[in-house]
């Protein structure tokens, strides 16, 4: 397994980098399924992280990584159900926003008034 440069990385090197992760840690035969539900177990741990990170209380005994840790295994797993699904996440990010750019936002104090 070869290191991750230092520059910064696409999304497709990052879906490469973990497609060949999961197949150098043996993780490459987890199911579409096993990744989505470790997938919402990473986004609980990434709130946990944000607690910790604004100083709002949190069980002292918990097991907690940092903000950056959490968010970094969040990507890892979306990477990997992209993968599984054959998805390409750059693909998918213009294809969405393009789908967002003809939306109209309300800021919440408009919606509220």
């Amino acid at each position: 397994m070869h290191p991750l440069p230092s520059t910064p990385l696409t999304l497709d090197e990052i879906q490469r980098y973990v497609a060949d992760m999961e197949k150098a840690r043996g993780f490459s035969d987890s199911t579409m399924l096993e990744q989505t539900l470790k997938l919402a177990e990473e986004t609980g741990e990434v709130c946990k992280a944000v607690r910790k990170h604004t100083a709002l209380s949190i069980d002292p005994t918990s097991a907690t990584g940092t903000l950056s840790e959490e968010l970094a295994d969040v990507l890892i797993y979306l990477a990997a159900i992209a993968n599984r699904a054959g998805i390409d996440l750059a693909d998918a990010l213009r294809a969405k926003e393009r789908v967002n750019e003809t939306r109209v936002w309300t800021s919440r104090t408009a919606e509220t008034h």
